[in-house]
């Protein structure tokens, strides 16, 4: 049965409000509370300040439960920006399906002129693919992302298929992934720490492990012998100085570990909170039980890993508190004990962190993909074929385009077979060619496609639809698409590409361009390549007679009541309507 994803939505939006509501008002009572808790406990160390023991009695009740509630108040306020996280999750989800995603990341950081084909087929930029796809909440996500959609790999599509498929089943779980990394703010790149922990040098002794130990034990029994008036309360303050005097021995080197640790405290956090989700969902397809299983190799989980030196990171960071700092240091050793665990944690974990981090990124990745088939339910899986058409495709159509205005089109284009689209200036050519390309990148994606069905022979895609000229490299525009071309000829010796091109040779005379497109094509179909070349040139179309794996399509344009008119549909044949003139004469050009 066919989800119905905005209505998802809008149900989960109202939820997620309603809750973050009422753990608002939850907190405004703890509020309250801990206020009670105050004024009561200095009204009762006030009335016992004569009788010192029972007043410091009362003193310490009472800062255990304003400790408690504090900390009911922070689960209570973490569960409240989790709903608001998801709030927005879906709140987003309701624009994005209106058509308004233009302000989200555009990913021009991931633009490459010089790729197969991501320069020329809208994949990053204002109104991209991964503008309208992208869900990531990492950078290391946005990158796997990216990654992905220009990997032109063509093994495991199946294998891909049947992860995003299982993603798509679990919106609560992605949207909880999501809104998990969404509320920690990441400032140390995930390569950096990785470099950082790989070329730690350690500082402290083995020999150092049970000093903290030992020392707190001495420290609490002073404590209790001077409390008891055993021992002179004095002896407290020279122990004091003792304990401070073995922390400075290594504080220089404390400092700057401190001082590193504060930067990636966070994203250990974060990481720690995501690899706990998906170390306790259930898997079903492979790809996603083998990213599973490769944060379980330790024979501990990763997340608990890392939860154990998020929370020695946090005891680290009380060095902070000038109280903290003197009397943890002085009587417990605190920075040597936090210290020491921090490295011999490195020891041991540094070269699994990769690994860990690689996994997390994968699913911010993933979870993208799997909304987007959540999103859009129309849209069919191709079956993968080995042998066959390369694509064979009913209602074929650009997945970025309302699905209620856009004219979808049949494609069946058998292997080592080139088609060349004729047709007049705005008919549909170039987002056909898109929309092929599109086609081809989701599918090696391993992602739907929008089309009624769909069957799919893999195959790399490689495009030449936007070259541009380079003043800084002293390179004309000619020039650039030669280097283009030169490029697309080189990669097809190497193996089968699926070629789309548009108006070739876009730089030169009508009649050099003319011979040139009709020697580079018959060279494309003689190399056995497979592709659809978009052109004006009609004298192109010649070749259908001479050669029989070219054929001849177009889109069409008419005059109608004095109004152009297009329906964009891809036909058999050669276009014999061109509109140049009459736009030039319908605007008073001429």
């Amino acid at each position: 049965m066919m989800n119905n994803p905005l209505a998802y939505y809008q149900k989960h939006l109202e939820i997620y409000k309603t809750e973050a509501h009422r753990l608002y008002k939850k907190m405004t009572a703890l509020s309250i509370y801990r206020m009670l808790v105050f004024a009561i406990t200095g009204f009762g160390i006030y009335l016992l300040f004569e009788n010192w023991q029972l007043a410091v009695l009362i003193g310490i009740i009472g800062i255990v439960i304003f400790l408690y509630l504090l900390s009911k108040y922070n689960d209570v306020k973490a569960k409240k920006q989790f709903n608001e996280a998801l709030a927005v999750i879906n709140q987003d989800e309701i624009k994005i399906a209106s058509g308004d995603f233009h302000h989200r990341d555009a990913g021009l950081q991931f633009q490459d002129p010089n790729h197969f084909y991501s320069l020329d087929i809208d994949l990053f930029g204002r109104g991209s693919f991964f503008q309208f796809i992208n869900r990531s909440t990492t950078k290391e996500g946005a990158q796997k992302l990216a990654d992905a959609l220009k990997a032109n790999h063509i093994e495991g599509i199946v294998l891909r298929q049947e992860a995003i498929k299982e993603l798509d089943e679990k919106p609560q779980w992605r949207q909880h992934y999501s809104a998990t990394s969404s509320l920690v703010t990441i400032e140390t790149p995930a390569n950096q720490i990785i470099n950082w922990l790989q070329k730690y040098q350690i500082f402290l002794p083995k020999a150092t492990k049970r000093l903290p130990l030992a020392f707190s034990i001495i420290s609490v029994l002073i404590f209790g012998l001077g409390f008891f008036g055993v021992i002179n309360p004095s002896f407290i303050g020279y122990w004091l100085l003792i304990g401070l005097g073995i922390s400075g021995m290594y504080v220089k080197k404390i400092n700057l570990l401190s001082s590193n640790t504060d930067k990636v405290k966070e994203t250990f956090r974060q990481y720690a909170s995501l690899l706990d989700l998906i170390e306790r969902e259930s898997f079903s397809s492979e790809l996603l039980k083998q990213k599973q299983q490769q944060i379980q190799e330790e024979g501990k989980k990763a997340s608990v890993i890392f939860k154990d030196l998020s929370k020695t990171l946090d005891a680290l960071d009380n060095r902070n508190n000038l109280i903290g700092a003197i009397f943890g240091n002085g009587f417990f050793l605190s920075d040597i004990k936090n210290s020491y665990h921090i490295e011999r944690w490195i020891v041991q974990h540094a070269n699994k962190v990769a690994d860990w981090f690689e996994v997390v990124s994968f699913f911010d990745a993933y979870n993208s993909l799997g909304n987007f088939v959540f999103n859009h339910p129309d849209f069919v899986f191709p079956a993968i074929e080995e042998k066959g058409a390369v694509i064979k495709a009913e209602g074929l159509g650009h997945p970025l385009l309302n699905k209620n205005k856009r004219v979808d089109s049949d494609l069946i284009i058998e292997n080592e077979q080139f088609f060349i689209v004729t047709g007049a200036n705005m008919a549909g050519k170039s987002t056909f060619l898109r929309t092929v390309s599109l086609h081809i990148v989701m599918a090696n994606v391993g992602l739907p496609v929008c089309a009624k069905s769909s069957s799919y022979s893999p195959v790399k895609l490689i495009t030449s639809m936007r070259t541009t000229d380079s003043l800084t490299d002293d390179s004309s525009y000619f020039f650039s698409e030669l280097i283009r071309l030169k490029y697309i000829v080189d990669a097809i010796i190497e193996e089968p590409y699926f070629i789309i091109l548009d108006e070739i040779l876009k730089g030169t005379n009508s009649t050099d361009k003319a011979i040139g497109s009709r020697k580079f094509v018959e060279k494309l179909v003689a190399s056995n390549a497979t592709g659809i070349i978009a052109t004006h040139d009609l004298s192109l179309c010649e070749i259908e007679k001479e050669l029989d794996d070219v054929k001849n399509y177009y889109f069409d344009a008419e005059i109608i009541n004095d109004e152009l008119y297009f329906d964009y549909k891809l036909k058999q044949g050669i276009c014999k309507n061109m509109n140049a003139s009459f736009l030039l004469k319908k605007m008073n050009i001429v």
